[in-house]
């Protein structure tokens, strides 16, 4: 099923990412702390009380596509082929996006300067574990969804706790990498490969229920 917006939601896109856009320059060139929501406000010519409608924390500004991930998810495996199961439907997502390049498939020349801000800024880190805690919730809460699981069944989140750190680990290999000076060509290859043998990892494990 795919939703097209309509044009007041097109205009709410258009400035939600001009203005996170502007913000994310400020915050590379100045760091994170240097940076106030004001500042932002001025920058990307609107007020500051039009900045936190769209950002409820400063932190959402750098940290703007959480809300795109927890929908890509969700379509993912709501959405999926029939017969599908639901970490096949993730695996082929996350490699759709690589193919793509696609900036939440994770791995990109010029990541190095998103991620560097993040490690300066213990706010950023710490708002940072709260969205993928959030993640972590939705996806069990998908996989209790799908498998029919009772709301006492502590499996789905189970699951969900082992994807996401399966997926989390791939993705700080890859992201230590380009951080050392390693280009997207560099590493691609075997970002994929660990991503499949992650999943392949999930697959064996997760079956045994």
């Amino acid at each position: 099923m795919s939703y097209e917006p309509g044009l007041r939601e097109r205009k709410k896109q258009q400035t939600r990412k001009a203005i996170s856009d502007v913000a994310s320059g400020l915050f590379i060139q100045r760091g994170f702390d240097n940076v106030t929501v004001a500042e932002v406000a001025e920058a990307a010519d609107v007020s500051t009380k039009t900045v936190f409608n769209y950002f409820p924390k400063k932190e959402d500004l750098f940290l703007d596509r959480f809300p795109e991930a927890a929908e890509l998810i969700t379509c993912a495996v709501r959405e999926r082929p029939e017969g599908e199961e639901p970490l096949a439907a993730l695996r082929r997502m996350l490699l759709g996006l690589l193919e793509r390049r696609h900036p939440l498939g994770g791995v990109g020349d010029g990541y190095q300067f998103f991620w560097q801000v993040i490690l300066d800024s213990p706010a950023l880190q710490a708002r940072a574990r709260e969205l993928v805690d959030g993640l972590e919730d939705l996806l069990g809460s998908l996989f209790a969804e799908t498998s029919g699981a009772g709301p006492g069944d502590p499996w789905p989140r189970v699951a969900a706790a082992l994807v996401v750190s399966a997926y989390r680990t791939t993705y700080i290999t890859t992201a230590r990498r380009i951080l050392a000076g390693e280009s997207f060509d560099d590493v691609i290859d075997d970002h994929i490969a660990l991503l499949n043998r992650s999943f392949d990892a999930l697959e064996r494990a997760l079956a045994t229920r």
